[in-house]
């Protein structure tokens, strides 16, 4: 990534911290964890869709494209509910804590090398916190 990028992304994350310290009750230490979590799901996705991309056409009319590819590539298995561009389109009114706490919990699911690692604190939030 570039250097101005990463100011951005840096600035970004300051004014997001800077709103979550103004309009909710949690100390910094409570929304780090949801914070870097949803950090963590973007890059996975990222590397998913990159990998998804890579592979789109290569699966055989005997075998189909599957999770052991991607893990193939040393990308993490994303299932459909856990993919951010799933999230980021749900309906306006859907419980976003409990969507990430799900689509957190099927990581770990696809992923037992995660198992009980990835944060499910979301429900302390709301959505207008979230969003």
């Amino acid at each position: 990534m570039s250097p101005e990028i990463l100011n951005q992304l840096e600035n970004r994350l300051w004014s997001t911290a800077d709103q979550l310290r103004a309009n909710s009750d949690l100390t910094s230490q409570e929304y780090s964890a949801p914070v870097l979590g949803l950090i963590f799901l973007l890059y996975a996705d990222y590397r998913f869709t990159t990998a998804e991309k890579e592979l789109e056409g290569k699966g055989s009319g005997r075998r189909s494209i599957g999770k052991a590819d991607y893990q193939a590539k040393g990308v993490l298995y994303l299932p459909e509910k856990a993919r951010f561009n799933k999230i980021l389109n749900l309906p306006e009114g859907t419980d976003l804590g409990k969507a990430l706490k799900d689509a957190m919990e099927a990581i770990e699911d696809e992923n037992p090398d995660l198992k009980d690692t990835l944060p499910k604190t979301y429900s302390r939030l709301d959505n207008s916190t979230i969003s």
